[in-house]
């Protein structure tokens, strides 16, 4: 998941299929109950009427990333729709709380309540790798207001249940082995971080973490994030919340693909149009990173599917 070349006014309600309710979807409403939202570190972009609550685009990052990451693309958005943008760090990373459980069920929790508190209507929600599953899981979402969600798209990620590769835990090891070697420069994280990982694009992603140190305090570089707190949560990332069946969201859904990646595949595709029929496929040229490899692409997928009636 982390490989970088360096996620109209419909009404819709998620709903059980057939009018029934299985065992798993009465656990999940159960767990969401327990679930106490965190208030969400977000950056917004207004356009020029003024709007910043009707129809706007709500974009999630994946794993390791931040809102950051989708700075020049939020505001090749803005240009396009002329409608707000917000993008938003998930619970855990950039400057949100640090919260357990870093779960599909808590952070849509975190993304209801922050709709919520910011006033938002008919939203089109974004979501890229582990951002892609949190949207899914707000479409999915019992408590999902009939009036909130107008367009969900997807990029290069699965409604699917698998272990992820043993990379993700490769990378928490190193990113603990910086923080216990005391270092105080970002060179020496990258030395330290290039025992795990030999793509430099993927280290300067995941060292975009370390906390800047300012010219008066020269202390030993630590993340941003909770390392050990993510690191005990990786196996759950692998997860979803539903199987296919339990619920459905029947409003207009984009999946984009990434022709090189495999996060979407034959093997998954059925279980996405059993949570959403009305979902329609698109692939890149890319890999698992569509949104940075295909900047251009992805941006006229996204605003064509959003502006088309």
């Amino acid at each position: 998941m982390l490989r970088p070349s360096w996620l109209g006014s419909h009404i819709w309600r998620a709903s059980p299929k057939a009018g029934s309710l299985r065992v798993g979807t009465l656990q999940t409403r159960l767990v969401s109950s327990q679930i106490k939202p965190v208030e969400l570190h977000f950056d917004k972009l207004v356009p020029p009427d003024g709007n910043e609550t009707h129809n706007p685009l709500v974009i999630l990052h994946g794993l390791f990333g931040t809102k950051r990451n989708w700075g020049s693309l939020s505001k090749a958005f803005l240009k396009e729709l002329g409608r707000p943008v917000y993008a938003l760090d998930l619970r855990n990373h950039g400057t949100s709380p640090h919260a357990a459980p870093h779960t599909y069920e808590a952070m849509a929790a975190d993304v209801l309540n922050f709709c919520r508190a910011h006033s938002l209507t008919n939203i089109s929600l974004l979501g890229h790798s582990m951002g892609g599953k949190v949207a899914m899981s707000v479409a999915l979402d019992p408590e999902l207001p009939s009036e909130l969600l107008s367009h969900l798209i997807v990029a290069d990620i699965a409604p699917a249940r698998g272990a992820l590769s043993d990379e993700f835990q490769s990378y928490i090891r190193g990113m603990k082995k910086i923080e216990e070697s005391y270092v105080k420069t970002r060179q020496e994280a990258d030395r330290l971080l290039r025992e795990v990982e030999p793509d430099m694009m993927t280290r300067a992603f995941l060292l975009m973490n370390l906390e800047h140190p300012t010219a008066h305090h020269n202390h030993p570089l630590k993340f941003r994030i909770p390392v050990e707190l993510l690191g005990k949560y990786i196996p759950e990332l692998g997860s979803f919340p539903y199987l296919p069946g339990e619920r459905t969201w029947e409003g207009p859904t984009l999946f984009i693909k990434g022709e090189k990646s495999k996060y979407i595949n034959k093997h998954n595709i059925d279980a996405a149009k059993a949570f959403f029929p009305n979902m329609v496929l698109e692939t890149l040229d890319a890999g698992h990173w569509v949104h940075s490899e295909r900047p251009n692409e992805f941006k006229a997928l996204v605003t064509n599917f959003i502006k088309s009636p």
